[in-house]
Parts: structure tokens; sequence; C-alpha cells
């Protein structure tokens, strides 16, 4: 009797997302896909690898900005009140995050219009053959 076997493959995309934050309202950098078999196509397990969480101050003023992970009923922070000096970009990661299915990475500032996000990735996806 012949065993058939499973042979899985994992694809690795790069990404970015770039968000202009004019609120001071939460605002959505990355929000993990959640695997669904059942979706046309199928969404496979992802994972996504932040390897950079550039903030760039473009504006006359210091600029606090915190950053938290979004997890189920969870919440995360991140960095709180990190101050962005005037007409800076700061990289705010040392070492990369990794975000699972489902996870929301989000921003918040102190003050609108102030703050450029850009969000380097890597998305892993997991899909058998």
């Amino acid at each position: 009797m012949k065993q058939s076997r499973r042979v899985f493959s994992l694809a690795n995309t790069f990404k970015s997302a770039m968000v202009d934050v004019t609120t001071t309202d939460l605002t959505t950098i990355i929000t993990v896909p959640t695997a669904d078999a059942g979706a046309t196509p199928p969404v496979p397990p992802t994972t996504d690898v932040v390897k950079s969480l550039l903030v760039c101050n473009d504006s006359g003023n210091t600029t606090l900005v915190d950053v938290e992970v979004v997890r189920g009923v969870a919440t995360f922070e991140v960095f709180k009140a990190k101050s962005v000096a005037t007409n800076t970009t700061t990289e705010l990661l040392t070492q990369p995050l990794v975000l699972q299915e489902s996870d929301v990475l989000k921003v918040q500032a102190n003050a609108a219009n102030q703050v450029h996000i850009i969000a380097s990735f890597m998305e892993v996806t997991k899909g058998q053959l």
C-alpha cells in the first residue's frame, strides 16, 4: 500500500506598508492575514516578520508615537510615547518583530499630520503542494 506524503512549501514575499498619520487615533499599519482554506483563492497560514519600522517627523514639532500589537482581545505595547524629533527619521526596531496570523500592528501619534510610518516586512506563507 502506497502512502501519500504531504509536501509543504514556504513562500517569502517582501512587502512594505506606508502610513501617513493624519489623526491622533490609532491607525493600522499591518494586519496579518488569517488562514482560510475555504476562501477563493485559499488563504494560507501566514507570519509577518517586520524588519524595519521607520518614523519620519516632517513637522516643526517633536512628536510622541505609540506602537502596539493587537492579538485577539489583548493589546501589547511595543513603544509608548517614543519621542521623534523635529525633521528627523527614526528607526524604531533594533530586532525583527514577528507577527502571527490575525495580529494587527497599529500606531498613534500625539499630533495629526506630523509623522509618516514605513514598515518593511517579509510575509511568510505556508501552503500544501
